[in-house]
């Protein structure tokens, strides 16, 4: 019974998979694999184990030494390179990871002027949904990012109670962006009155008149709508011009018909 030889010249590999995961490149999982079964060599030595270019192995061998995971020596008269120990391949995984959230932070920061570019050209709304306490303090941080003076039409003061710290700090943000907000609330919600210093206008309407448990919020055009209920804390943000033109239309309604009344007695 005869058998076939091997072609040490086949690219084909069971690692090969695992190596593109990790981010390589079919060509460059090729190179990397066969320098693994070489100590320092020049890149001459790799050409009759792959059918790819000259000046395409010297490339990737270059890239591959970006990567971390293939060094070069240049101290001779031939430069020579060499796969460094595969635990330098979980290092430059773990570098990918890093460069990917951070990329993820920026997206984050820009995503809202995005959506808000695509919904304008698109003629629709966007909408995001979020919940729990991370969650409504990205809705708050987005209004804060728009720059845009805020109305308010509250609760009963219940984002002190669900996130107290935050609750201190917001304020504080608003008025360091030089954002004024205005807020209609129930009699009885302790944490907004009229205060120049923080750049807000309160206008109170009696708790029984007005028992309402959400937290609404236009600045620009978005608009939040936030509600604390603790087994099922929620908010939604609507990024839309014509929503928010309508919601402060009813803001102004209500507004005026408060006359001068800021206080909660």
């Amino acid at each position: 019974m005869s058998t076939q030889p091997q072609n040490n010249n086949s690219p084909v590999s069971t690692e090969q998979p695992v190596l593109t995961q990790l981010g390589l490149s079919d060509k460059e999982a090729e190179i990397y694999q066969i320098m693994l079964r070489h100590g320092k060599t020049p890149a001459s030595k790799i050409l009759p184990e792959t059918t790819l270019k000259r000046t395409t192995v010297y490339s990737i061998l270059e890239e591959l030494v970006q990567k971390g995971i293939v060094e070069k020596d240049e101290s001779g008269a031939i430069i020579e390179f060499r796969a460094k120990h595969p635990y330098a391949l979980k290092e430059y995984l773990e570098s990918r990871v890093i460069q990917i959230k951070t990329a993820e932070s920026k997206l984050d920061a820009v995503l809202p002027e995005f959506i808000s570019f695509y919904n304008s050209a698109q003629n629709r709304p966007g909408v995001k949904f979020y919940e729990g306490k991370e969650g409504i303090i990205k809705i708050y941080e987005e209004l804060l990012r728009q720059g845009k003076n805020i109305d308010s039409i509250e609760d009963k003061g219940e984002l002190a109670d669900f996130i107290p710290d935050y609750s201190k700090s917001y304020p504080q943000k608003r008025v360091k962006r030089n954002i004024f907000n205005r807020v209609i609330a129930p009699s009885d919600n302790p944490i907004n009155p009229t205060n120049e210093q923080d750049m807000r206008e309160t206008k109170f309407i009696p708790t029984s008149q007005f028992p309402f448990r959400m937290d609404v919020k236009i600045a620009g055009q978005l608009v939040s709508l936030i509600t604390f209920k603790k087994d099922n804390p929620a908010g939604v943000l609507i990024d839309n011009q014509e929503l928010a033109e309508n919601f402060k239309l009813l803001f102004e309604m209500i507004w005026g018909f408060l006359g001068t009344k800021t206080n909660n007695s």
